[in-house]
């Protein structure tokens, strides 16, 4: 039953953090839109203590589709569409006997999907832009599947995220260089608990901008307000008080003016209820800025 916490709480990380890339805005008509590949794969996870306990080896793969547009001056729809996700777990044997003990599994579908709205409070060309983003959590995934229930594909809950971003360029000699910060609340619903987000990112352009490079600091505090065992099933119970502090590490790169790749490792190094192990993601992009 842990590993159905792990990938309830892996697929909420999954489908928020993409929004936390700070207040600047797509100019009306102009956008940003990214295919990436996504992917875990643990044999430990953070227990409800902070403490890491083995596991049956875990994989999980989102195929997205994110994009931002312009549609007005101080407006820019968001989009995160899991367009493809595959859980699976491997087969558990015997550790005397090497008997099958339990056959692994895959649950393929749909994944969970977001849609925002991202509205700037401070005019276009403003030093210290400052945005306000309303964030839909959209359940498309199926939270239960597999022979044990255990497989899950989105956590079943419809959520809102209110969060608000800062950020400032700047320049290191020759490279422009930026940081921007934000914070939100998570409303989530079928007795999940709520949640407070936050980060910090430091980027910097390289080779006349083509190469940026960037670092992020992310976190979820849970305010520990979810049902306990007694009141709700088991598929919201092991979403429920998950805690996080993640680093983040991320390479763009432009091969022409408007279409790039992108690389992005990140691990949790403080958690509860979460994998200890690191994820990645690939990913080409099309920047119409």
């Amino acid at each position: 039953m842990k590993n159905l916490a792990i990938i309830i709480i892996l697929s909420s990380i999954t489908s928020s953090a993409v929004f936390a890339g700070g207040p600047w805005l797509k100019p009306k008509g102009k956008g940003y839109y990214k295919f990436s590949e996504w992917w875990t794969v643990f044999d430990q996870h953070y227990t409800d203590t902070g403490l890491i306990d083995p596991n049956v080896t875990t994989g999980i793969f989102n195929t997205t589709l994110y994009t931002e547009h312009g549609i007005g001056e101080r407006i820019n729809l968001l989009l995160n569409a899991t367009l493809f996700s595959r859980n699976y777990m491997n087969n558990v044997r015997s550790r005397t006997t090497e008997e099958l003990l339990i056959p692994g599994e895959a649950l393929q579908s749909l994944g969970d999907s977001d849609l925002g709205i991202k509205y700037g409070l401070t005019k276009a060309g403003s030093k210290t832009p400052v945005s306000v983003s309303l964030i839909l959590g959209i359940p498309l995934g199926k939270s239960v599947g597999g022979t044990l229930n255990n497989l899950q594909t989105g956590d079943g809950e419809f959520n809102q995220i209110i969060q608000f971003d800062a950020g400032r360029g700047f320049n290191i000699g020759k490279s422009s260089a930026y940081v921007s910060t934000y914070v939100g609340f998570n409303n989530r619903t079928k007795g999940f608990s709520e949640e407070l987000r936050y980060g910090l990112e430091l980027g910097i352009g390289l080779l006349n901008n083509k190469v940026w490079l960037s670092s992020k600091l992310n976190a979820i505090e849970s305010f520990k307000n979810g049902f306990t065992a007694e009141t709700v099933t088991s598929t919201s119970v092991f979403a429920n008080n998950a805690e996080f502090t993640s680093l983040a590490f991320e390479a763009n790169i432009f091969l022409t003016k408007n279409i790039g790749i992108s690389a992005n490792a990140a691990g949790a190094f403080r958690g509860e209820i979460i994998a200890a192990a690191p994820s990645y993601s690939l990913g080409v992009f099309y920047d119409l800025n």
